[in-house]
């Protein structure tokens, strides 16, 4: 995958995000997932398919006379990935500074900070025990 999720098309990103949502679908199954599915020809969904598949974001088998695609990634998978891209472009890899530029632009509630102490706590104890 050499695309990044961001640098996808509209369509491109879509397609993958229906996936996500309802697993491994056939065209049809996509076509009718995407918001705009009354308006898409199945070629159209089809040719998005199969440029994923090539750039590397969606898998297929053989199905029948058709194919059912996957994503090649979960969303969770994928949100690291892009997350780790965004600390080093922006912060040059410092998540420390990433954390402190949210703190001091975006004042956290008391709940958000009690969770924040939870998540700390949290990745400490596993720490530890690693």
């Amino acid at each position: 995958m050499d695309r990044a999720f961001e640098d996808l098309g509209e369509l491109q990103r879509a397609t993958l995000e229906v996936l996500w949502k309802i697993g491994p679908a056939t065209v049809q199954q996509v076509r009718d997932g995407l918001r705009r599915g009354d308006e898409l020809a199945y070629t159209t969904v089809l040719t998005v398919l199969q440029k994923l598949e090539k750039l590397g974001w969606v898998t297929r088998q053989r199905e029948g006379r058709g194919h059912r695609y996957a994503a090649a990634r979960t969303r969770t998978q994928e949100n690291a990935r892009s997350l780790s891209r965004f600390v080093e472009d922006v912060f040059g890899g410092d998540r420390l500074q990433l954390f402190q530029h949210l703190l001091d632009h975006q004042p956290l509630s008391n709940e958000e900070r009690a969770r924040l102490r939870e998540m700390i706590a949290r990745a400490k104890k596993e720490s530890d025990r690693a």
